[in-house]
């Protein structure tokens, strides 16, 4: 590894709602994203971009549109050495604030809590936890990624080109 470079791109898409075609998209804009991480409303498209980009890692969790799953609403994972919390964020309520969601990525020990629902992009940094919304790849047309470098976590809201 360089000092300083990445050393791991993860790619964050949430709310797809139907869009295969912006998924695409945005997969084969991050080429060096070998993981994916999807946050729920889209989960078909999901696990059909999973079978087309065989190289990528997928992890998934399943959002309030996404019925007949039997995927947790939540996972935790750990990835380039740092603690990731995700979910969709609708059972922690995140349209009304984010203290369920920090407090479930602070007992998960995540240094890095990732979320959708809102289809609002929004990326902050609190007591020691990353917090990372992509919003809407389906309506709004963005999504995220986390790197993970030698120096640290950076984090950016991308719009889809």
């Amino acid at each position: 590894m360089l000092r300083g470079g990445v050393f791991v791109r993860v790619l964050v898409i949430a709310d797809v709602h139907g869009n295969s075609r912006a998924l695409c998209r945005a997969i084969e804009e991050q080429p060096s994203a070998r993981t994916v991480i999807f946050l729920g409303d889209g989960l078909r498209q999901a696990e059909d971009a999973e079978k087309r980009y065989t190289d990528r890692t997928f992890y998934m969790v399943p959002g309030n549109c996404d019925l007949c799953t039997e995927l947790p609403p939540s996972r935790e994972e750990t990835i380039g050495g740092k603690r990731f919390y995700f979910t969709h964020g609708h059972k922690q309520d995140v349209k009304y604030g984010l203290y369920r969601l920090y407090a479930a990525a602070r007992q998960a020990q995540a240094d890095i809590a990732l979320f959708g629902h809102t289809h609002q992009p929004y990326t902050a940094y609190e007591e020691g936890v990353h917090l990372l919304n992509p919003g809407s790849l389906g309506y709004n047309g963005t999504y995220a990624w986390v790197d993970i470098t030698a120096n640290g976590v950076l984090t950016n809201i991308v719009p889809l080109r």
